[in-house]
């Protein structure tokens, strides 16, 4: 792994943590979430810069793990987020949130332990 990819993966691993220190601090329920706009925004904040970090993830290293994580989709929900924040879906938000980011993270912490 290139020492690029290394630093971006820390910085993955590292906002997936923030989302996950929001989620222990507001609550684990889409109904707080959905209606508390700092809570929103905080997490769809971190999956923009996951986004913008993973596109910036040498394509080398894209392939070789693109059997086991999809960085295409997460490019993509960071163009969602970023370009249709006002009306991007909430549950879809959530559901990234407690669904693929800790999957995520997972993996960010075995790639740099290895």
């Amino acid at each position: 792994m290139l020492p690029p990819d290394l630093q971006r993966l820390e910085h993955i691993r590292d906002y997936c943590d923030e989302i996950q220190k929001t989620i222990d601090r507001y609550g684990e329920s889409f109904d707080i979430f959905d209606s508390d706009p700092d809570y929103q925004r905080s997490v769809s904040f971190c999956i923009l810069q996951i986004g913008e970090l993973s596109g910036r993830l040498s394509p080398e290293y894209r392939e070789a793990t693109a059997g086991r994580i999809q960085w295409g989709p997460i490019k993509g929900m960071r163009n969602l987020v970023a370009h249709s924040y006002g009306s991007m879906s909430r549950d879809i938000i959530w559901e990234t949130a407690v669904t693929d980011i800790p999957v995520l993270r997972a993996f960010c912490e075995e790639q740099l332990n290895t």
